[in-house]
């Protein structure tokens, strides 16, 4: 097989002490391409020498709506930057967190938008992270006109919802929740949406598929997640490896 995890975080100190051997057994899994992306700006420069140093990592860094007491107003002129200097695949993550307290809605906003004008004046995609906030981010993406698209990372909205984010250029992204039998909603939608607007994941070191409950989560259970996909759809392991590649693919210009 041959296939992308379009978010992890193996930069992250957790992946320090055996990133080689994750490496390898990632590559004995089929997975050929890890996209990485940044949440905070101390993280940057680490996670694009570890891409430079390893050619199945790809970058796309940013500053994530959970951080906000870690960004400031000149990380935004270092991100522009970086944009300028850097090969990346795309931008993230970034969006909205409605779900977490005491993190301005606001600043969120202010944050999200900012980057997105980044991301629109440099053609690039964003990697989304969304949480009780999908009305909001659609509603931005239709009043900035954002034409890049991108991927939903670790979807957890509506039929409807995901509809309109294809509609605006975007893959909806399935990670190891899916395997949960208690996790209906998606495992549903998994069954209802066209083919080529999929794409997978994992978020190592978070969201471990069921197998693997409670463990730090790795880029090898990509396989766990193909193939409960597959079983969804009714679809060969094979057929959902080839497609999902092809769109993370496409919409990451790969």
């Amino acid at each position: 097989m041959n296939l992308i995890d379009t978010h992890c975080h193996l930069d992250l100190p957790i992946f320090r002490e055996d990133f080689h051997a994750i490496m390898a057994d990632s590559r004995q899994a089929g997975i050929s391409t890890m996209v990485l992306p940044g949440v905070c700006r101390s993280g940057w420069q680490h996670l694009l020498e570890l891409c430079t140093r390893n050619s199945p990592l790809l970058p796309a860094i940013g500053l994530h709506p959970m951080y906000l007491d870690h960004h400031t107003q000149g990380h935004l002129v270092e991100l522009a930057e970086h944009i300028n200097s850097a090969p990346l695949v795309g931008l993230g993550e970034i969006g909205l967190d409605y779900f977490i307290t005491g993190v301005s809605h606001r600043k969120q906003q202010e944050l999200f938008e900012a980057q997105l004008a980044l991301a629109q004046k440099a053609q690039l995609p964003v990697l989304l992270h969304v949480r009780k906030a999908h009305d909001q981010v659609l509603a931005t993406l239709r009043r900035r006109h954002f034409p890049h698209g991108g991927i939903v990372h670790a979807f957890s909205g509506s039929q409807q919802q995901a509809e309109q984010y294809i509609g605006l250029g975007f893959k909806i992204s399935f990670c190891g929740t899916i395997t949960y039998d208690r996790a209906q909603k998606i495992r549903r939608l998994a069954q209802e949406l066209k083919l080529q607007d999929i794409v997978v994941e994992t978020d190592a070191p978070d969201m471990p598929p069921s197998s693997h409950h409670g463990e730090r989560n790795v880029p090898p259970n990509l396989l766990e997640v193909v193939r409960t996909v597959a079983e969804l759809r009714g679809e060969s392991v094979e057929v959902i490896s080839r497609a999902t590649t092809a769109n993370a693919g496409a919409i990451l210009r790969l």
